[in-house]
Order: C-alpha cells, then structure tokens, then sequence
C-alpha cells in the first residue's frame, strides 16, 4: 500500500531529511485507521480500500468470529444472535470521502432479548462517526446548516440531524442545577403574531427551556418539571405582566409575591405605547386645525433623554413648553413613571408612583390612565425590583441573539428546527458524542 511504499523511500534516502522516519513510515494502512477511528480489540480494521474513481476510501472493521459479548444493558454474557451491515460517514482522508463498514452483532441477551452491540467509534443510531458529528457540531457554531451541510458533502437532512441528536444528547446530560434569578419573555419565530417562549438563566446567560406559542400551557411544562429543591433556589423571576405567563408562575413558584418582579423595560413599553396613542389622536386634530406641529416627531417622544444632543434637548423642552400640547403632558407623566427606578429604599419609591399614579388619574388622558391602573394592579410585583434588583434585560440579550441565529439561517419555517437552534446556540449544553466501548 502507499505507506508501504513511503517507508521504502525512507529506507533508501530519497525523503526529504526531518520529513518522516523509517519507524514512522512503516504505520500500514490497518494501524492508521485503527487509530484515526479509535477501534479498540477485539475489533480490528480487515480492509482498506481506496477508490480513486469514487473520491472515497472505505474501511471495512470487523470482529474475531469466536468473541463472546456481554449484554450492553445488564452486562450479562450474550451470544451473538446474528449481524447488521453498517456504514458510517467519517472525517475525510485528505479530499477523499471517507467510509466505515461493519458487519455488527446483535445480542441474545437472557433478560432484555436482542440488543445490538455498541461500536466504540459512533453512538448508537448515527450514520456519522463521532469525530465526524463533532466537526459538524464546530461548524453549526459558526454557520447556518445549509452552509455546513454543503461544505461536508450532506444533505441538509443529514446536517439537520446531527444537530438534533446533539441537543437530545445534551438535554439528556444537563444536571438539575438550581438557577437563582431567571428571566421569562417570548420572541418572535415567524410572522402573524408566531412566538416561541423562552426560560433564560440570568445568571449564567444560558437558555433553560424554549415552549410553543405563549400560552399558560407553554410555562406548565417548565414548572412542573423542577424538583422542590430547584424551586426554592429561585430568588427571582423577571417577566412581562403578560397573564398567561403569571398565571402558571403563581401556581407553582413558592412565595410568589416576593419573587415575580415585572420588568421596568416592559412597563416602559407600555408608557411608550400610550405617549404614542396621546400623539396620534392629538396629531388628527392639529392638523385639522391647520397646526403641523407634531408632523416627524414620533421618535422625539420616544427617545430617551440622554439621547438628544444638548442644543436638540434645549429645543425640544422649548417646544414642550410652548405648544402645551397633551402629547407634552402624556410625555411628561411617562418621563416622571421611569425616575422611580432610581429610587433605593422601597418605600420612597412607593411615595413616588403614588405621587405619579394621582397625577396621571387626573390627566384627562385615556391611553395614561389606562396605563396606570394597570401599574397600581401590578405594583406589588413592581415594587419587588426594589430588594431583587433584577431586569429581564438577561432574556431582552438572548433574544437578540435568538433572533441573530434566525438571521443567520434566514428564517424557519419549523418550529421544532428553530426550537433545536435556540438550544444548540445559547442552551449552554454539553452537544459532542460520547461512543462506548464495551469489554468483551
């Protein structure tokens, strides 16, 4: 074979000197891929074959026909009750594709029956080696599976597969450790109001669990699946005052109005939204009026103040005064509702939204009121942030990199796949195969 011949132009000098020794040279083709593979006794590479005409290398492994197994379940001594033909996908040798065969046995074992035997070089049900799933693995990390799949030579099929086994084989491995602050929020899988909802370690920054939709039943699942132990570990829970999620939250979370802290960017969402309604409805009537006053300044309400350039603030509080528009006050009310996060003591920041709470009652304004009888039904699971100091801004991060991954693969239109993305990415699981050997 070629290393045969190597190790003879080593022996007669004509290598380059440093390249390659004799010793070196005489590896044959058996010992190579025994060792590339990881094959351990009693199985032993039988053949090596390459096609040229193919592009392919096939390795062919076998086992000595008077081997007596052991069950993989119970370890039990186990005749072989007969064999399966099997190829598996392996790294590439150079640019030639490379492929395993084996006839392997299956198992009369007295207590579970037929079991096939486990192959020290691939899991059980995988077309592809371990080393070859791990590289795929590395790649998925960095590309869209598209991308992966056509530089190995797959399927997308084949690809798509391999990071599905790789977030079974993780979830499988995940331990059961207790996360003290989590953060709850939805994001978004498809259009027309299609969302997925995702349980994040604030902690850690990794994704704890992903759920269809944004239902009760999508949270029911994650609660009920935490030990007692696990539960009493949570210290806080940042969410959206979104009833299906708190529903479920209350029904299983111990000391629920201590712990649920709504999450001061949601609540500034809302405020946002009725400046917004306040502007628009007003815009209609200036407007009327032949006033164009609030023509292009949409964004201006919206920003935050730190945002404008000194000179932009200076005339933007001019026209705030001047106009007197309602838009200026629902802008006013909403500006004053976000400084009680910069309060420390609990109790100045109550005195402070019951403050704000009696203005925007009197405010005559629809979209304000509105909002702040929904703060004062909540206030008991605002006023946690002030001893938790927690925000959802943990999942508002991997949310943007959820949506990062969508990007990156440029849409799903299955759930289960986008659901398998999000816990491959930011899952934090252990995702490479572990092949076992098992002694004859």
């Amino acid at each position: 074979m070629w290393l045969d011949r190597a190790a003879d132009r080593a022996n007669r000098g004509t290598l380059p000197q440093g390249s390659v020794t004799p010793e070196e040279a005489r590896v044959d083709d058996k010992s190579l891929y025994a060792a590339i593979l990881g094959v351990t006794k009693p199985w032993a590479v039988d053949k090596v074959e390459l096609r040229l005409t193919d592009g392919e290398v096939h390795v062919w492994v076998a086992l000595p026909t008077d081997t007596r197994w052991v069950c993989p379940d119970c370890q039990a001594g186990a005749p072989i009750h007969d064999h399966r033909e099997r190829v598996w996908r392996h790294l590439d040798t150079c640019q030639y594709r490379t492929l395993v065969h084996a006839q392997v046995p299956r198992l009369t074992c007295p207590t579970h029956g037929i079991r096939q035997l486990p192959v020290p070089w691939a899991e059980k049900g995988s077309r592809f080696t371990a080393l070859f799933e791990a590289l795929a693995i590395d790649w998925m990390k960095h590309a869209a599976i598209a991308t992966v799949a056509d530089r190995l030579r797959l399927t997308w099929d084949e690809a798509a597969g391999i990071q599905a086994r790789a977030v079974q084989r993780g979830l499988a491995r995940r331990q059961a450790t207790p996360a003290a602050h989590l953060g709850i929020d939805e994001t978004a899988f498809a259009r027309r109001h299609q969302y997925v909802s995702v349980v994040t370690d604030l902690d850690r920054s990794r994704v704890l669990y992903v759920a269809d939709d944004r239902r009760r039943e999508s949270l029911d699942a994650f609660w009920a699946q935490l030990s007692a132990a696990e539960l009493d570990a949570i210290e806080a829970v940042a969410m959206d005052m979104w009833e299906p999620y708190l529903t479920p939250t209350r029904a299983h979370l111990p000391d629920p109005d201590r712990k649920i802290i709504f999450d001061k960017f949601h609540i500034a969402q809302h405020a946002d939204q009725a400046v917004d309604e306040v502007r628009q409805t007003e815009h209609r009537s200036v407007l009327a009026a032949g006033r164009d006053w609030l023509v292009g300044t949409k964004f201006d309400w919206l920003r935050h103040p730190r945002r404008f350039s000194r000179e932009a603030w200076r005339d933007f509080l001019d026209f705030v005064r001047h106009t007197k528009l309602k838009t200026g006050r629902a802008w006013a009310l909403k500006e004053m509702l976000m400084t009680v996060w910069q309060y420390v003591y609990p109790g100045a920041a109550e005195r402070h939204f019951q403050a704000w709470y009696a203005w925007a009652i009197r405010s005559r304004l629809a979209p304000m009121k509105r909002v702040a009888r929904i703060l004062r039904r909540h206030w008991l699971n605002i006023k946690t942030y002030f001893t938790a100091r927690i925000t959802n801004a943990g999942a508002e991060s991997m949310n943007s990199k959820i949506q990062k991954i969508k990007v990156l693969a440029r849409g799903f239109r299955n759930r289960e796949r986008f659901k398998h993305a999000i816990y491959f990415h930011p899952g934090g699981l252990d995702l490479y195969p572990t092949p076992l050997a098992r002694p004859a």
